[in-house]
């Protein structure tokens, strides 16, 4: 493998990690405060499905970026903090109302072109540095976003009352509430950013990465960066490993099918998730690890007394 080569992987690795930043950062937050949202694929489809369909109306790929976004933002909120529906039913429901409906919403895009695309900001001198420049330091500005959101929500979570706040209500929602912090408006806040985040992943696989529609676009991606929120023992530094990590090996199948390695693509294919799977059974072998680090109020509706 020469440089170029090896730069065209690196490059690829990125790209295909971002989605999975995006939605597991979100994912991460909405687990924060105590909500589990499985409905993440489905939100991941309908934001590709909404922002595909808006640029191609609009002619204005950030319009279908926005879009993306506030797709299905709020309905999983809605039901499981209002309504108090359960958490895992709920989320279940919207992946398998999510595939449907935007298979059936996007039937007429899926012969849409879409020629406007976001442009690449290039970052002079960086750039030029062998291997890592062009995947770290020529991007679009939605690369470099998922990059520093990591940043943000590290810094929001442990360096912020905000996020002590959040935290706390993930912890224990009773005693949070108990000294009058506002437990179902910090859950809507942490499940809408979620939800936004899981929009625009989707969002971004369709109008970013590969410029068009089709059924099922995200291929499981949704259930990846839920497994990573658990891989990363929800702390975003280990999450921005993980999907960095599901990138690489994803970008290793298309260079194995790119110089012709006899194996069928089906098995290769299938090599992120079965990484994936070997990752998560490594780590259960140690359930103090999970049961340390997941939010003690994972899952569980909040009821405030009187």
């Amino acid at each position: 493998m020469d440089i170029q080569q090896a730069s065209a992987l690196t490059s690829s690795a990125v790209v295909a990690a971002i989605p999975l930043m995006f939605a597991g950062v979100g994912e991460l937050v909405t687990e924060k405060s105590g909500v589990l949202n499985l409905g993440v694929e489905g939100m991941m489809l309908m934001g590709a499905v909404t922002g595909y369909a808006v640029t191609a109306i609009t002619g204005n790929p950030w319009l279908g970026v926005l879009a993306a976004i506030i797709a299905m933002s709020l309905l999983f909120a809605f039901l499981v903090l209002s309504m108090l529906a359960n958490q895992v039913a709920t989320g279940l429901s919207l992946t398998i109302f999510g595939i449907g409906l935007s298979a059936y919403v996007g039937k007429p895009y899926t012969s849409a072109a879409v020629r406007e695309s976001i442009g690449t900001w290039v970052i002079p001198g960086l750039s030029k540095i062998p291997v890592l420049g062009p995947a770290l330091f020529s991007l679009t500005p939605l690369d470099y976003l998922a990059f520093i959101m990591f940043g943000v929500v590290g810094w929001f979570l442990y360096r912020t009352r905000a996020g002590l706040v959040l935290r706390s209500v993930g912890e224990s929602p009773q005693v949070a509430h108990s000294v009058g912090f506002p437990v179902i408006g910090v859950r809507y806040g942490a499940t809408l950013f979620g939800g936004a985040m899981a929009g625009l992943a989707g969002g971004y696989y369709s109008i970013v990465n590969l410029h068009l529609w089709q059924e099922q676009l995200t291929s499981g991606r949704g259930w990846i960066a839920l497994a990573l929120v658990v891989f990363a023992t929800w702390r975003p530094g280990r999450l921005l490993i993980g999907a960095l990590l599901f990138g690489a090996v994803t970008g290793l199948q298309f260079y194995a099918q790119a110089i012709g390695v006899p194996v069928p693509t089906q098995f290769l294919a299938m090599l992120p998730y079965v990484a994936t799977v070997v990752v998560l059974v490594l780590i259960s072998r140690n359930p103090n690890t999970i049961r340390l680090n997941a939010p003690a109020s994972l899952g569980k509706p909040f009821f405030a007394a009187g």
